[in-house]
Parts: structure tokens; sequence; C-alpha cells
């Protein structure tokens, strides 16, 4: 899992007017993959009408930019996902895009080490994995040359990825937004859907500012795109559960400490990362994240709570035959929310040095999970065509990373 707040909010926007006629195409959500989709789809269709419908009052406000800024080259998904081609596709072109904007970035490596034998053998079907998914460069490590790398962190074996990096994805939403408007497409802030109704040409849209005729609906919705398949009557069982990630801050003068990103080997049973240390493209080094059951789809502090939110948790058969399944797991995870003598004892795993003191609160963010009603997570995207309409039911990371690939994925699937 990788999220944490990257960048305070910034100031609302002033909000576009709505279309006053029909559109050819409404993309619901503005985070990244919304963005990714448009940025594409302008260039595939010139002329095409289109808008973005964003809840909130700016773009990308949460996975999007509630995450620690890692550039994922494709080290970790099955070979032949979805997940695997498109982030391999998507940094090279993500990076391509910075490149163009002036956008700051840096590819700057990570090592995942495996801290004792009994993690050496999973470690080498990672460097396996990647090296089947296309990844250049991959470097195979002892102790003696992990150091050279990374002079903190305890490794039995580890493996170099010279392809992954760090981002300000703030400025590549602030970047698409901008490339979107200037090409004639919409980006409507402060309009959220709230009814979906079919129509013998498309759609009708209810937002909180108006309604949107539109010919055809694309869901990148995020937190709420199982909502919004449901409300557009999509047929999927899988439902999003929300997963909250939460970091510490290491302190300035432990620095030194962490030069690059450091992984842990993940678990194979398990899709989230683990804790780990990533640099910062802004400056800083943080540590994490846990992965906690939030109690509201935007709950970024343990205190948030929404009633329908956990409502529609504690409804799904999936939720609780998940938790039945990974008892321990949740309990573990759990345990390092709430006790920091826990989380340090995570990251001593990796860097022995570190020291409770040495951390600070940090940031959280929250991953949109598909859970299928099994109580399995959905490991891969997850894209649900509909009438007139293609849901996008699964994107969690390397989402932010992928989400130009994504949209071009998107456009090429789209009818005629």
């Amino acid at each position: 899992m990788n999220t944490n707040i990257q960048a305070p909010s910034p100031a609302p926007e002033a909000p576009e007017p709505l279309p006053s006629t029909a559109v050819d195409y409404a993309v619901v959500g503005g985070g990244l993959v919304g963005l990714g989709t448009v940025f594409h789809l302008l260039r595939a269709r010139p002329g095409a009408r289109i808008v973005v419908l964003e809840k909130e009052a700016g773009c990308g406000r949460h996975q999007s930019t509630h995450n620690s800024g890692v550039l994922h080259c494709g080290l970790y998904y099955k070979p032949g996902s979805a997940k695997a081609r498109l982030a391999v596709e998507g940094i090279r072109e993500i990076t391509a895009f910075c490149v163009e904007e002036s956008i700051p970035h840096e590819i700057c490596g990570k090592l995942v080490v495996a801290t004792d034998e009994t993690e050496v053998e999973r470690l080498r079907r990672l460097h396996e994995r990647g090296t089947a998914n296309g990844l250049a460069g991959l470097r195979w490590l002892g102790p003696e040359e992990s150091r050279e790398i990374e002079p903190h962190a305890r490794a039995a074996a580890a493996l170099h990825v010279p392809q992954e990096g760090i981002v300000d994805y703030a400025a590549v939403v602030a970047a698409l937004v901008r490339r979107i408007r200037a090409a004639g497409g919409g980006v409507c802030v402060a309009a959220g859907v709230r009814q979906a109704r079919a129509t013998t040409g498309g759609w009708r849209l209810e937002t909180a500012r108006g309604g949107v005729e539109a010919r055809f609906l694309i869901n990148c919705g995020g937190l709420h795109s199982d909502r919004i398949a449901r409300m557009a009557g999509a047929e999927d069982s899988a439902r999003i559960v929300p997963f909250r990630g939460e970091y510490f801050q290491i302190r300035p003068e432990r620095h030194h400490l962490v030069r690059h990103l450091i992984y842990p080997v993940p678990d194979p049973d398990f899709p989230f990362l683990g804790v780990h240390f990533t640099r910062l493209i802004g400056g800083g080094i943080e540590a994490g994240p846990n992965a906690v059951l939030a109690f509201k789809r935007e709950g970024y502090r343990k205190t948030d709570f929404s009633a329908r939110d956990l409502w529609d948790a504690a409804t799904f058969t999936g939720l609780w035959r998940f938790l039945a399944r990974y008892p321990a797991m949740c309990a573990h995870e759990f345990g390092r929310s709430v006790w920091r003598p826990a989380f340090c004892r995570a990251l001593q795993k990796l860097v022995p040095d570190i020291r409770e003191d040495d951390l600070a609160p940090g940031g959280s963010g929250v991953r949109a999970q598909a859970m299928s009603a099994e109580g399995a997570l959905v490991e891969d995207f997850r894209f649900v065509p509909g009438q007139r309409a293609l849901h996008v039911v699964n994107a969690p990371s390397p989402a932010a990373t992928a989400s130009l690939a994504i949209g071009r994925a998107i456009v090429a699937q789209l009818p005629q």
C-alpha cells in the first residue's frame, strides 16, 4: 500500500460552468485516471465534446495526491496482468510527461531487502517476476553490495530496482487539467454525480450543480467507483473496501539512515507492500504504511466516520469472509495503528538503527481496494463495460504511476 498525504490541498478552483448542451463523453472523477483518460481521448477523438465531473473543489484530492509520490515500475505484478503491463508502460509515459511539463521527479531507484534467509526464496521469485515483466537493470545483491547502496539497511540479500522513482503527483494533476482545458475539454469541479439515468441518447447525470447530458459515461470514481457503477446499472459484485494507510515522518537529523527507497519482500498472500521507507520529492523521508479498515471512504484520520460507508462495509459479506481468512494479519495491522512501538519494530527489521523517537506523526491516505463477495481482494485493475458506459471499478496502486497508460487503455476499449 502506498498512501500518504503528499501535499496540502490547493485553494478551491473557481467552478467552471456545466455544459449547457449534450456532450459526447462524461468522465466521472477528476483523479489521475480520469484526467489521463480525457487527455488521451481528446487526442484520439479531436472535436469530441468531453467533460470531467469532479465532486471535490479541485481535481486529484484523494488517491492521486494522498500518496507518497512513488513511481512504480512494475516489479510486483503478475506477468501478463493489466497492472504489470500498464505499470511498465505507465512509468515511461508519465516520466516523459514530467520532462515535457518540467514537473519535479527523480528516478532514484530502490532496494527490496530480504532481512533474513527465510525471505530469500521469495525475493528470488520477485526477481523472476520483474524480469518477466521486462524491467531493465535489476541486480541481485549480497549483504556487502547492499550496504554500498543503503549502508543502514539489514539485508541477507537484496534486489536493486534502478527504474523506480519519485514524483510530484499534485503537479501532474495540475498539468493535466491545464492541458485538457487548452485542448477544449471541460473540467467541472464541485459537481459530484448524485444520479445517473439512461436515456435514448445516452445518459442524464444529475450533479450537485445541475444536470448533464452525455452520449457515453466513463466512470473513474475511485473510492466511489462501485457506487457510480451500481447507480448506472452495471452488474459487478465487487465492492470498494477502504483501507487507510498511516505514515510517520523521519526526523531530519536521521535522514542519513535512508538514501533512496527501501522496501521489504511483500507477503505473497496480501497485496499491500508492507511498511517501507520513501524519499519524498519535496524533501524528507517517510516510513509506513500499515493497512487498516477506514470507517469513511475518505477517512484520513482515525476519528473520521461515515454511517453510510461503515454500513456498506459492515453489511458486505466479502469483508467478513476476508476478516475470517486473515485474522492474525488484521490484528497485526491494527496493532501497528494504535501502538507506535509495534510500528517501529516493523521498520527496524529493515533499518535496525531506527528508534521510536525518530518518528514524527505523518499523514495518511485511503486505498480504494475492490473486494469480491467471496472475500478476496481484487488483484488486477478491473474495467466493467455497461450500456454506453465503461466503469473502472478497481484501480488502486500503481494506478497513479500507470494513469496515462490506463487512460490510453480505456480509450482503446471505447466504441467508435
